[in-house]
């Protein structure tokens, strides 16, 4: 007696597990290859276009001319160098305060508070953007909260890092607090036994177990940054970055948008494959 097509699958699906989860699985990658792949491809495909100077209209006429322009014109070298400066600064800020926070919030704080700091830390996340962003602004502005105690950076580039080292400080957080509180307790008694103080104990056994996720927290950091443009437009000042030039050309110049755009794109992939062999995106 012949068996339905469905019938049949159900049955293999039945016998073979693995099967089962790949074919349940087979639809959302496919989705997300479309989805993520898809866009990379036709925002690639479109840098290679060209617009009319008339009109303003796309014309698909191939040429290598906006990515000519990304490379040589000194205006865009210097917004991506800035750009990249952020994001590396952004990194630094957050990897500093992110350390003793979250080494003392799993091996220093007691259990019942380590969840008070854990939603202390991640309350921040619950706020609206633009809400956080505003509220950075007010403290920079002269007669702002920072203004009373002693002075503020104003306007720039700092206020760039420290607005965006806040709003993304959690993502790093997380990480090595989950790092932190998974390392054994055997590792630092056998470093104090064999004589080790604690700076020491803390840079030679915790830090490069610590490392992967250290990492992990700095794709987002990094990547988070890289792409950001609304912050720098409410308290940058005049500082322009990648994202301010990408927004700014896609309704005149959509070609050469999405040639910029290849360019934070290519500092993701190219930070993302050298933390790969560090085990970083095991920890993401």
């Amino acid at each position: 007696m012949h068996r339905s097509p469905v019938r049949r699958l159900a049955g293999a699906l039945h016998r073979r597990p693995g099967l089962r989860l790949s074919a349940l699985l087979s639809a959302p990658m496919a989705w997300l290859v479309l989805a993520y792949l898809g866009s990379l491809g036709v925002l690639l495909m479109s840098a290679f276009w060209t617009t009319n100077d008339f009109t303003s209209q796309v014309e698909y006429v191939w040429n290598t001319d906006n990515f000519a322009s990304v490379i040589s014109d000194p205006v865009y070298r210097t917004v991506a160098l800035r750009t990249l400066g952020i994001a590396v600064g952004v990194t630094v800020v957050d990897a500093g305060l992110a350390l003793p926070m979250a080494f003392y919030m799993a091996r220093v704080a007691r259990p019942g508070s380590r969840r008070l700091l854990l939603v202390a830390v991640t309350a921040p996340l619950w706020a609206g953007y633009l809400v956080k962003a505003y509220a950075w602004w007010v403290m920079l502005s002269h007669g702002g909260v920072l203004d009373w105690l002693g002075g503020t950076p104003g306007f720039g580039v700092p206020a760039v890092v420290i607005t965006l080292s806040y709003l993304w400080l959690p993502y790093m957080v997380l990480p090595l607090y989950a790092a932190f509180a998974a390392l054994p307790d055997s590792l630092l008694t056998a470093s104090a036994d064999l004589g080790a103080r604690p700076w020491r104990t803390f840079r030679s056994v915790i830090l490069p177990l610590a490392k992967p996720a250290l990492l992990a927290g700095s794709i987002f950091t990094f990547s988070l940054s890289l792409g950001d443009y609304l912050t720098v437009q409410i308290v940058g000042g005049t500082t322009q970055m990648l994202g301010n030039v990408i927004a700014s050309d896609v309704t005149l110049n959509l070609p050469m948008a999405a040639a910029v755009s290849c360019v934070p794109v290519l500092l993701i992939v190219g930070y993302l494959l050298a933390v790969r062999r560090t085990g970083a995106l095991e920890n993401l």
